[in-house]
């Protein structure tokens, strides 16, 4: 492929540049402005918060919690068929132009999303989880087939700070526009916060279009079979089968399986639990995620050198222990002060342990194996269900007991389950072998 690629740094560059385009989803809609706008508008003005989804009574930030639960249930189902389309057929262009524009456009749509059409607002903010999961299984089943083994990293990495950039851009504009609407030209701040919805859709689908231009349409010139589509799911099967002999590994697999129900749980309800619990503004709750985002770069480095000096799983170990008592500490935080404190914490330990579990499983793969697809595809699939049962049992908990801190603190039986697993599991410094249990 590489030797029939014309203008290989052009296509580099573009490739990478659909990380600026999709990044602002994940900040603008899903840890940010969306669920605070959505708790706003689907609370009545007698204080209240319980709304009726499809004649379903329910309280709003549990109908929050579990659309994003279904969401990451259909990816998870989902996503091995992606995966074995991705990885035997060369239509991934058009796969992941029909992903990228059902979320752009489902963003877009989040634009008429006024409190009053609630149904209209959770259906749109599903699709768009769906399209930019979808969409990202084929951005990156591109790598291999633009760079050489040497430039993964670095382009990966380019990709990265590409998204984290545009993404901040962006967010910073939506919260000025948020914070001072009338000098915008913009009537108050609940039109200016579904005016970002409707930027993040025009920008996720306009940037996106650099990538799409540059691209390889169909490179192996192979079309969408049968037996393509089914063999994602025989992949997953053979992995599964082969992650039950070793022992290390189904017993890391089931630390990361518990410990990301909490972790994935935290990062996608942090923002309403400011809103809900603390009644904190959405300016400081946005200022909230902007803190996380920096102090969980610093924490990736932090407990990588701490991996390096002394192993992955004394990392691992001390990052697990901090996220139980940030789970106790979230019941009784009732300051902002309190809670940008906890958010410093969070973003430390939240950056450290989300890279440092993909290098450690990496190094549990089995020397004598070529799938690594297969074997990363599991991983993946794994942390989904893990938040589709993490979103889910917070919701309920909440539906139970009328608080968003009681799920918090529940969060924490989830990470000591993962911490007893993890104790179990001895984590080499260099990949195992399969005959290591």
């Amino acid at each position: 492929m590489l030797a029939t690629l014309k203008n290989k740094k052009k296509v580099q560059n573009g490739w990478a540049m659909y990380d600026w385009a999709n990044s602002v989803y994940s900040l603008v809609i899903t840890s940010t402005i969306f669920p605070v706008y959505y708790n706003s508008v689907t609370k009545s003005s007698d204080g209240s918060d319980l709304v009726s989804f499809f004649g379903i009574d329910m309280i709003n930030t549990v109908l929050y919690s579990y659309s994003i639960s279904f969401s990451f249930l259909v990816i998870a189902l989902i996503s091995p068929l992606l995966s074995g389309i991705a990885d035997s057929t060369g239509k991934k262009l058009g796969f992941m132009k029909f992903f990228a524009y059902m979320g752009s456009i489902s963003c877009v749509g989040l634009f008429f999303f006024d409190g009053s059409n609630l149904e209209f607002g959770v259906i749109a903010s599903v699709l768009a989880s769906i399209g930019y999961a979808g969409s990202i299984v084929f951005y990156n089943a591109y790598l291999p087939e633009i760079s050489e083994e040497k430039e993964y990293d670095f382009l990966s990495a380019k990709g990265f700070a590409l998204g984290y950039i545009g993404s901040v851009i962006l967010l910073v504009v939506n919260l000025l526009m948020i914070q001072f609407p009338s000098s915008f030209g913009i009537p108050d701040d609940g039109i200016a916060a579904r005016l970002s919805f409707l930027i993040t859709g025009i920008w996720w689908a306009g940037f996106a279009q650099i990538t799409f231009n540059v691209l390889p349409k169909n490179p192996y010139g192979r079309n969408v079979t049968r037996e393509i589509l089914s063999k994602g799911y025989k992949e997953i099967r053979k992995v599964f089968f082969e992650v039950r002999k070793i022992g290390v590994m189904n017993k890391f697999l089931a630390s990361f399986f518990f410990y990301s129900m909490g972790v994935q749980t935290v990062m996608y309800l942090a923002a309403s639990f400011g809103d809900k619990e603390l009644g904190l503004p959405g300016d400081q709750l946005i200022l909230t995620i902007l803190i996380i985002q920096f102090v969980a770069i610093i924490g990736s480095y932090f407990f990588a050198y701490i991996s390096k000096k002394y192993g992955n799983k004394p990392s691992l170990v001390i990052m697990v222990l901090i996220w139980i008592l940030i789970c106790g500490a979230a019941y009784y935080v009732y300051s902002v002060y309190e809670f940008f404190a906890l958010a410093v914490v969070v973003g430390l330990v939240m950056g450290g342990i989300q890279s440092l579990s993909r290098s450690t499983f990496s190094k549990l793969i089995p020397e004598s194996t070529t799938e690594h697809a297969s074997y990363f595809s599991f991983y993946d699939v794994t942390e989904k269900l893990a938040i589709v049962i993490g979103t889910f049992s917070y919701g309920v908990i909440e539906q139970l007991t009328g608080s968003m801190r009681n799920s918090s603190l529940s969060l924490g039986i989830f990470f000591l389950v993962g911490l007893g697993f993890l104790l179990l599991v001895t984590i080499p410094k260099t990949q195992l072998n399969s005959s290591k249990t």
